[in-house]
């Protein structure tokens, strides 16, 4: 095959209508796309950033106001051309962008027009992107606007900066054209989810006294979330690891979440998620400390709710995109073989230590398992919970039965242990099970339970003075203390008489 062969060239540029339709269905959603372009206001230097929204108009419209280096006008041309970043080129450590297609892409998803304002050496100038306009001409041409006071936005922006205004925003309305309150409605849900995506995915960079970055939403600054409860004193933190890599260094840090008794009600919902912990657990990804994967296991493990107190921070740098295949969302990324073979080690023994950490706070003491109400049973490699029928306060009980009734009672404790609602009890304990708590003790039950383990303890040779710290023992017991007290004092007494 020596015979040169005949090329001919022929222009194949894309039709503008079909691509540019197509950007709108990378798969944002209105978080994933609010932290694309928030992502960019980072990489422009920006310390503050407001998002405004305004959704019970006729028209409602989302802008974003950064106070980065703002950018010329030829600069900004370029910035709203599709693809202006090559994804391999070298890049600044604090460059959070990769393809150039983000503000694009990202706005599209969400908006039929995106118009970006920018200062810069107090020379204003304005660019829009109309997706109607693109679909009926079939072209490539951006739209400059020369007087940008008359846009949307433009109070908005700094002595230096940017804005970038979404408006006809057909893909948040929740298909509620007619109906302007759902729609307002539905939409102030998806920023409310968005708000919390956003204080997460960014909250290194809002954390400390002198954050990098301030987060405002309509005026209100937006507080971080971190998934790892650093700061938290009974967080516990494993060493420090670093794998290093001819692409750079990947850092791993193991936490282990307090257990929900050593937090407060409102920092457990919060650092858990609107998916709970059961979901959120798992594998923390940074890319130059902004977020990109928040919890699941990637494949190395599986999520249960004995390790949902576990979470791994893993940190990259921008070098390694290609390797770990960052998608255009920063919203995904898949292991590297050679770091998944070492996370595969890290997750095995970290595991098993936060399912020790989540059991410790029902570990019987050894000094309660003469008093197990309930015993577990091995059966046919199987566990089975049954009464148990030798506890001291159904011992004292059937001995006041007459002897008919007797081996009625015990039949009837066998049923309540028979009939233990395991299937509800799955259901109800997976994802949430610090919200299944037991049934409150009558003072009459009470009393009866205290006096029957006090006569036993007496029985075994345990002196009255004694008996408190026997008791104290008891987790259920030690749990209502300060009903016992008084009861047990009582007996007491009674013994010493």
């Amino acid at each position: 095959m020596d015979q040169k062969q005949l090329v001919r060239t022929v222009d194949a540029t894309p039709h503008a209508a079909s691509l540019i339709e197509g950007h709108r269905d990378f798969g944002y959603s209105i978080e994933t796309a609010l932290a694309d372009i928030i992502d960019n206001a980072i990489t422009a230097g920006a310390t503050n950033l407001d998002l405004v929204a305004d959704t019970a108009v006729d028209h409602p419209w989302i802008a974003l106001a950064d106070n980065g280096s703002g950018m010329s006008e030829s600069e900004l041309i370029e910035a709203m051309r599709l693809g202006s970043k090559n994804p391999t080129d070298e890049r600044l450590s604090e460059d959070l962008g990769r393809f150039g297609l983000g503000l694009k892409s990202a706005s599209f998803s969400q908006c039929r027009i995106l118009t970006v304002l920018t200062r810069k050496a107090a020379v204003t100038s304005c660019a829009r992107w109309n997706l109607s306009r693109v679909v009926q001409r079939n072209d490539w041409n951006l739209e400059l606007i020369d007087n940008p006071e008359t846009v949307m936005g433009y109070e908005l922006l700094p002595e230096k900066g940017t804005v970038v205004v979404w408006e006809n925003l057909d893909r948040m309305n929740g298909g509620y054209n007619n109906d302007s309150a759902k729609c307002t409605e539905h939409m102030n849900s998806e920023l409310a989810r968005a708000e919390y995506h956003l204080q997460m995915v960014f909250h290194r960079f809002l954390e400390g006294e002198k954050p990098r970055l301030k987060l405002s939403f309509n005026g209100r600054v937006i507080k971080p979330i971190d998934p790892m409860a650093s700061e938290h004193v009974s967080t516990q933190k494993d060493p420090v690891e670093v794998l290093r890599l001819n692409e750079g260094n990947v850092i791993i840090r193991c936490n282990t979440l307090p257990h929900h008794k050593r937090m407060s009600h409102e920092e457990w919902n919060e650092i858990g998620g609107p998916e709970g912990h059961l979901k959120s657990q798992g594998l923390y990804v940074y890319r130059e400390k902004r977020l990109i994967i928040n919890g699941g296991w990637l494949g190395l493990a599986r999520q249960t709710e004995l390790t949902k107190l576990c979470r791994i921070a893993i940190d990259i740098p921008n070098t390694m995109d290609a390797k770990w295949k960052i998608d255009v969302k920063k919203a995904s990324a898949q292991l590297p073989p050679i770091v998944r073979e070492r996370l595969k080690k890290v997750v095995e023994r970290f595991v098993g230590t936060s399912k020790r950490t989540y059991r410790s706070r029902g570990q019987k003491l050894v000094d309660e398992s003469s008093f197990p109400i309930w015993n577990r049973v091995r059966k046919d490699g199987q566990t089975v919970f049954r009464p148990n029928l030798d506890h001291p306060l159904f011992l004292a009980y059937v001995a006041r039965l007459p002897e008919g009734l007797q081996e009625g009672f015990d039949r009837c404790l066998r049923l309540v242990g028979a009939s233990l609602p395991i299937e509800t009890l799955h259901a109800e304990l997976i994802g949430n099970a610090e919200a299944v708590i037991a049934d409150e003790a009558q003072p009459l039950d009470l009393e009866e339970l205290v006096y029957s383990l006090a006569q036993n303890l007496v029985q075994r040779g345990i002196e009255a003075d004694a008996l408190a710290d026997n008791m104290r023992n008891y987790a259920f017991l030690r749990s209502k203390w300060e009903e016992v007290e008084p009861m047990l004092e009582k007996i007491i007494v009674e013994k010493n008489q």
